[in-house]
């Protein structure tokens, strides 16, 4: 992809701009200040719980010590044994300051190759899935496998390959592979329901639905899915009901009912109880005022007449619930008397009405801009995530994606932003659209003309949720959305607080610098995240950014740039901030002094008066320098001394100054 790709923000409301370059207009609502918990903060509980209820499968102590002993192993083992959720597990136990969690994805935008010695940061956690691997995409990775060992042994990381089961290993591999086996599906099962809070004595009751489920005999997937629809029956459950009745419930709501909702739904042949009926599916558990208002938005946004008769004359909300097999609970609440009906409602009306999906989706977004107290961020959340499973199970993507799009550039309110958010979020992670939403994302970052709000939602998704798992890929996405923003610094910040999580991020993002165009927004960017602090603070092989060979050049070539194209008045600020630690920084500090006169000897065409400038912005910078100006002096004196060897000159003939004395000259 072109370092230089064309890319337009529009806002017809906003303010005119006639210049040279592209412009973000933020005029709308924001999402800074959601209560919205982050992504990362939801991936981190999921993990946790995943690791409560994993059952250690067969081989998982062996695993665990393979990882440990080499820093590298590969699981083997049969769909549904659970071997991703093992590595993962295994992965988290890592969990530590130094490093991130990196989903390893070869080939897709801004990921390196497996052989690439920058793909591995001191301290990262590194996943290699390639359980659905085909086997020419399985003999690429094994090729590329002894680079990728050999640099997590040096940044003493770790990686854990789920490869393609029955897929072929080379024999040097073989030492590091572990075969996770099917643990008692029983166990498992009933893990979940301890976790769920079913008490001991319940679910250790043998049980004839427990029995026919054959947990023993089904994928780990599964067993979790029949655990849940046993909690969801035991909370929705009758007084004085026990495991049993649950256990039936759950039972029964795996059958299929696409039958008993078509007959349903051919009896209920009145817009208003189809729309009521679909609303509940929609927002099952809502309160039923929410229910009542949603129904009659439903019903306008369809296009059916509104009910003319007297309001007192009209059914109220309890004889309507009626027919449709709903009710309200003590709390006010509406579900359906049938456990997991919701969901059979959903399917049939996506499947057999396909014209009402369009207005499903205005619908969406008209509910959770609505005003009521009992519209909650969860039940926003909820809702969205029901219209996007939808659109996901049967391969629209590209709807989902487009109706995302257009919340976010018509946006009005803070919900609105959220509800994309939301359905972008449901689109990364499904497994099965994931890769595509990434690619599409990009395309966005990179290419597409942001209308509205649309670019601080991607800077959300980027931040949030790509970020949790595929750092490298936000890095890429947000630094494209950061060269291009005008008049609002979202993505810029987004992106310094992704590489202040990893120096090697922080590194690839400075050689994409020194390799660019030197446009103004990728000098603010450089001058942003070339802070000195994290460049000198050692890292886990005791090195620092600013000692290594590769960040020097990216260093240099980047201070070149910003001293020979910025007004000094703009770069003096971050100059100070690197003199003020090269004065309280040991051997670390003569190096960023050897970068700066570095720098400033590219500028051929004002080298000498860089020079200047760079030595009076050494002199300025004595009397806020955090050491005391009698110290930053010594090293104004160095730099001049650097300066003039620089120059081909000799050491300075005039004897160091204090700081008083200049103070007194001046």
């Amino acid at each position: 992809m072109s370092e230089h790709s064309r890319t337009w923000v529009e806002d017809p409301h906003g303010p005119m701009h006639t210049g040279s370059g592209n412009i973000y207009v933020s005029v709308g609502p924001e999402l800074q200040d959601s209560d919205r918990p982050s992504f990362r903060r939801i991936a981190d509980d999921q993990l946790a719980w995943l690791r409560r209820v994993l059952v250690a499968p067969a081989g998982m102590g062996r695993a665990r010590a393979e990882l440990a002993d080499t820093g590298t192993v590969i699981l083997d083992g049969a769909p549904g044994t659970g071997r991703t959720s093992a590595a993962r597990v295994l992965l988290h136990e890592y969990h530590q300051a130094a490093g991130v969690f990196h989903e390893l994805l070869p080939g897709e935008e801004g990921e390196l190759s497996l052989k690439d010695p920058d793909l591995v940061g001191a301290g990262d956690r590194l996943l290699l899935d390639l359980s659905d691997a085909d086997t020419d995409r399985w003999a690429a990775a094994q090729a590329d496998l002894p680079a990728l060992r050999k640099a997590v042994h040096e940044q003493h990381a770790h990686l854990v390959v789920v490869m393609s089961h029955g897929g072929a290993l080379d024999s040097d591999l073989q030492r590091y592979r572990v075969e996770i086996e099917h643990p008692p599906g029983l166990n498992v099962f009933r893990r979940h329901l301890r976790m769920h809070g079913v008490p001991r004595e319940q679910y250790l009751q043998p049980d004839p639905s427990v029995a026919e489920f054959q947990p023993n005999q089904r994928p780990m997937r599964e067993i979790a899915d029949f655990a849940d629809l046993v909690r969801r029956a035991r909370e929705a459950a009758q007084p004085g009901d026990g495991f049993a009745q649950w256990c039936e419930t759950a039972r029964k709501a795996r059958t299929d009912r696409r039958k008993d909702v078509g007959t349903l739904v051919a009896r209920l042949c009145a817009s208003p109880q189809r729309a009521l009926l679909i609303t509940v599916a929609m927002l099952h558990g809502a309160h039923a005022d929410v229910i009542h208002h949603t129904a009659q938005l439903l019903l306008r946004t369809a296009g059916s007449p509104p009910d003319e008769l007297p309001l007192l004359q009209r059914r109220d909300l309890a004889e309507r619930l009626s027919e449709i097999s709903a009710e309200t609970g003590p709390g006010g609440h509406v579900r359906f008397t049938e456990l997991d009906y919701d969901s059979a409602v959903r399917t049939h009306f996506w499947d057999h009405m396909p014209d009402l999906r369009q207005h499903l989706g205005t619908w969406t977004a008209r509910s959770v801009g609505l005003n009521d107290p009992h519209v909650t961020r969860e039940l926003r959340d909820g809702l969205v995530s029901q219209l996007a499973r939808l659109y996901l199970r049967t391969g629209h993507e590209e709807g989902l994606a487009s109706l995302a799009e257009e919340w976010s550039s018509t946006a009005t309110s803070r919900a609105a932003l959220e509800a994309a958010v939301q359905a972008l979020t449901c689109g990364l992670d499904d497994p099965a659209h994931g890769r595509n939403f990434r690619e599409r994302i990009y395309q966005w970052c990179a290419n597409k003309r942001l209308k509205g709000e649309f670019a601080q939602v991607l800077v959300q998704v980027c931040a949030d949720v790509i970020a949790s798992s595929h750092p490298d890929q936000a890095m890429l996405r947000l630094y494209y959305l950061a060269r291009r923003e005008r008049d609002t610094t979202r993505a810029l910040q987004a992106l310094c607080d992704l590489v202040e999580t990893s120096h090697r991020l922080r590194r690839r993002l400075l050689d994409r610098l020194a390799r660019s165009g030197f446009s103004r927004a990728e000098l603010d960017i450089f001058l942003q995240v070339c802070a000195p602090e994290p460049l000198t603070d050692p890292y886990d092989n005791r090195r620092a950014l600013v000692e290594e060979n590769g960040v020097q050049s990216s260093l240099t070539t980047c201070w070149g740039a910003v001293l020979n194209e910025l007004p000094r008045t703009t770069w003096q600020p971050h100059a100070e901030r690197w003199l003020h630690t090269a004065t309280v920084t040991d051997h670390r500090g003569d190096v960023l002094l050897d970068l700066l006169v570095g720098a400033a000897d590219r500028c051929d065409d004002r080298r000498g008066a860089t020079f200047a400038a760079l030595y009076a912005s050494a002199r300025d910078a004595e009397r806020t320098a955090p050491g005391g100006s009698a110290h930053a002096a010594v090293t104004t004196d160095l730099l001049l001394k650097k300066i003039c060897a620089a120059q081909g000159l000799g050491p300075p003939t005039t004897p160091p100054q204090t700081a008083s004395a200049r103070g007194t000259e001046s």
